[in-house]
């Protein structure tokens, strides 16, 4: 019993190792191809506005949803230490920090990055992308790297849409419906952020977005099984993205804003 349970560890550590092995050698096809070969920009503006303005509203309804959400949190514990004066910095920096890059990650692999996985993987299943290549052309150049350079570069924005809504609604939940004093909640905030704060929570984002737009094309790209294979591809696509957010999260955290 315990060797087999040893034997099935080391072979699921394997196929994990093989895994992020297989995606760093497709990553680094895409980042070689990018450097040797011209951008097609219109691919890129296309990809920018399905990933970018397409998942704004989504983006936007939970920023709003969780800046109240923290603000009404924080009121219920810091009353009953009297420090409801404090809710105005932890908005903001639960915001800037953690809520609006991390959510604005899963929202578009929700959204967009799932759609990518389809749209890749349905054309690697129809022979298309074979197609493509018997044509002589780069498929990595036509279909993988402009989603990732739209990704990444519409994930700063929509990750400060994120925030700035969320903060918007911790203060209008804090001062018109908790009643707390305007001047002090502003006052309070001002003093206890600092730039980097911010520009700290934009790298961020920039990681997200390429940690999930490789993702998505990678399983996309090497979709296989038909139909069903193609929704295989997704469902590891979304499920792998958020883990790996998650935990470069946190790795992210512990290099930024450790002290």
């Amino acid at each position: 019993m315990l060797l087999r349970m040893i034997d099935a560890l080391g072979t699921k550590t394997l196929d994990s190792c093989s895994y992020v092995g297989k995606v760093g050698v497709f990553a680094s096809d895409v980042f070689a191809t990018f450097f040797r070969t011209k951008l097609k920009t219109e691919k890129v503006f296309y990809h920018m506005n399905y990933i970018g303005v397409g998942t704004l509203g989504i983006v936007v309804l939970v920023g709003i949803t969780i800046g109240a959400v923290i603000a009404l949190q924080s009121y219920i514990g810091l009353e009953r230490f009297g420090a409801t004066q404090f809710i105005g910095p932890i908005v903001f920096l639960s915001m800037v920090r953690e809520f609006g890059p991390v959510f604005s990650a899963i929202m578009v692999i929700g959204r967009a990055g799932s759609a990518i996985t389809a749209e890749i993987g349905t054309m690697r299943i129809t022979e298309q992308i074979d197609a493509l290549q018997t044509l002589c052309i780069d498929t990595h150049q036509y279909l993988i790297v402009p989603r990732i350079v739209a990704t990444t570069v519409m994930m700063p924005f929509l990750s400060l849409f994120c925030s700035f809504l969320g903060i918007i609604a911790g203060y209008v939940m804090s001062v018109h419906v908790l009643n707390i004093n305007a001047e002090i909640y502003m006052e309070s905030t001002i003093s206890n952020v600092e730039v980097s704060d911010i520009t700290n929570g934009i790298i961020k984002a920039v990681f997200f977005g390429l940690i999930l737009s490789i993702i998505s094309t990678y399983k996309g790209f090497t979709a296989s099984g038909g139909a069903r294979g193609v929704g295989i591809a997704i469902t590891q696509s979304v499920v792998y993205s958020i883990l790996t957010i998650v935990i470069a999260d946190y790795i992210l955290i512990s290099l930024m804003f450790s002290r």
